[in-house]
Formats: C-alpha cells, sequence, structure tokens
C-alpha cells in the first residue's frame, strides 16, 4: 500500500471513530432523556410543594404569625415569578438575597424564628425541613417561567463578580473548582451530564433545574443542599447556609441562565 493510501486509510478509520463515539454519546445521551422523563411522571416532590403552601399560610413561631406577608422582590405575599428573579438586592436588609436565605429574614422577622439557629440546624431535620418545602412551592409558581435576574445595583453586579471568582477559584487536596466539571461543554460522570454553566446551558438545565427531587436519596434539595455538596466533592469545607459565598454563586449562575425557562422542582436520579 502506497504512503498516500495508508495516510487516507487512517484519515477514513479515524473519522469512522470519531462519528461512533459521537453516534453512542447521543445515543446514551437520549436514553438518559428517556429515563427522566418516566421518572418525571409523577414527581415525588408535589408532596413538598403542597406541605410548602400550607406552611405559608399557616400562623406559626413565637408571633403565630405566617407569612403570607414576607417580600420575596415583588410586593408583600407576591410568590409568582419571585423564584426567576432571585437572588436580588433587598432594601430592608441591604443585601443580595436568595430565596433561602430570604425565607430565614422573612421567618425571623415575621413569624420571630430564630434565623441563626434554623441555618445551624442539619439539612432535612426541624425548620430545615420546613425551609425545603418553602423553596419547593414558591419555585413550582415560577414552574415554566423564565429567569431573569435583576443587575441594576452595583451590589448586584458585585455579587455577580464574587460568584464567578467562586465559580473559578481551584483549591483543597484536588485543586478543584467549579469550572472543573461545569468549565466546558459535553461532560458526563456516569450518567449525570455536567452542563457548562459559564453561559446559559438551556431550558430546564442547571441553575433552571433547582430545587430538584433526588431519587438516589428520596428526598428533595434546594439549590443551598446541591452547592454543598458540590463542595463536599471537592474536598472543600462546607459553606454556611445562606452565606454570601453561596449567593454570589446562585447570582452568577441565574444571571447566566436568564431566558432559561424553569422547571423546578424537576427529578434527578
Amino acid at each position: 500500500m502506497r504512503p498516500t493510501d495508508r495516510r487516507r486509510l487512517a484519515s477514513a478509520l479515524m473519522t469512522l471513530a470519531a462519528t461512533g463515539a459521537a453516534h453512542a454519546q447521543t445515543s446514551t445521551a437520549d436514553g438518559i432523556a428517556q429515563y427522566r422523563a418516566l421518572l418525571a411522571d409523577g414527581n415525588p416532590s408535589e408532596l413538598w410543594e403542597a406541605k410548602g403552601e400550607a406552611l405559608w399560610k399557616q400562623p406559626r413561631g413565637p408571633k403565630n404569625a405566617p407569612l403570607t406577608g414576607c417580600d420575596l422582590g415583588k410586593g408583600p405575599g407576591v410568590v409568582k415569578g419571585a423564584f426567576v428573579e432571585l437572588p436580588r438586592w433587598f432594601a430592608d436588609t441591604g443585601r443580595v438575597q436568595d430565596l433561602e436565605s430570604r425565607l430565614l429574614t422573612c421567618m425571623a422577622t415575621l413569624q420571630g424564628f430564630d434565623a441563626g439557629a434554623i441555618a445551624a440546624t442539619p439539612f432535612g431535620r426541624g425548620e430545615q425541613a420546613h425551609l425545603d418545602s418553602l423553596v419547593a412551592w414558591i419555585a413550582s409558581e415560577s414552574h415554566g417561567m423564565k429567569f431573569d435576574l435583576p443587575q441594576q445595583r452595583p451590589e448586584e453586579r458585585a455579587m455577580y463578580a464574587i460568584g464567578r471568582q467562586l465559580f473559578y477559584y481551584r483549591a483543597g487536596p484536588y485543586d478543584f473548582a467549579c469550572a472543573t466539571c461545569h468549565g466546558q461543554p459535553g461532560q458526563r460522570i456516569r450518567l449525570q451530564e455536567l452542563p457548562d454553566l459559564r453561559g446559559n446551558p438551556g431550558d430546564g438545565v442547571g441553575f433552571a433545574a433547582w430545587p430538584a427531587y433526588r431519587v438516589s436519596t428520596g428526598e428533595l434539595w434546594s439549590m443551598q443542599r446541591r452547592l454543598n455538596d458540590c463542595y463536599r466533592q471537592q474536598r472543600f469545607p462546607y459553606p454556611g447556609y445562606a452565606s454570601d459565598a453561596t449567593i454570589a454563586l446562585g447570582v452568577f449562575m441565574g444571571v447566566n441562565s436568564k431566558g432559561a425557562e424553569s422547571i423546578a422542582p424537576s427529578i434527578k436520579r
């Protein structure tokens, strides 16, 4: 065989291999999508949503008051559309807050709960479990709406910049960053796709899919819990619940998701 023929054959084999790999990857992705579609039929997060709606209206806490006067950014008591505009800046606290930290503020001011004690409670216990339910219901009220986080105020833009720094910050025993897994397209760990969060990953992907019901744990996870688990996998210390670090990451991902349709609460493996 002449050298030119060998080069052509090698090039053809490489093209065939690449085509086969791409087809296999596409077939796997299609299979995973079908699996998730089957799971989504009767998403158990509806149980958390129903409980969250009841908790919103129920008088509770030392002040025996409901949360119906809580301002999530669109006025006291307005829930619909609030989720897809969070995190955002709030005048009464002088802070940029995400949904979880804002609910802590409302539970403290309106109902008399100790926000610090709730934040220190392990996930899934006590008032933390109630927070998960509230988050699920509030998110469901914006299901199908598109993310549009405000960036008019300097505080909001500053939190985006901090979130971006945290996203690319590498440290820990594995020298990992958020960008290690979510900083390029087409990555996957086992059956879990890893969306590229540097820009808008698409409708119902990444930030637009949380909170979510985790089939593997039988629990509903908020974005706070999702971020804590990401830090665990990087072998970082856990961030504080509703800390400025997790809020800043939420601003970074949320702003990058502008125009993406929320499917939260979604369902995950």
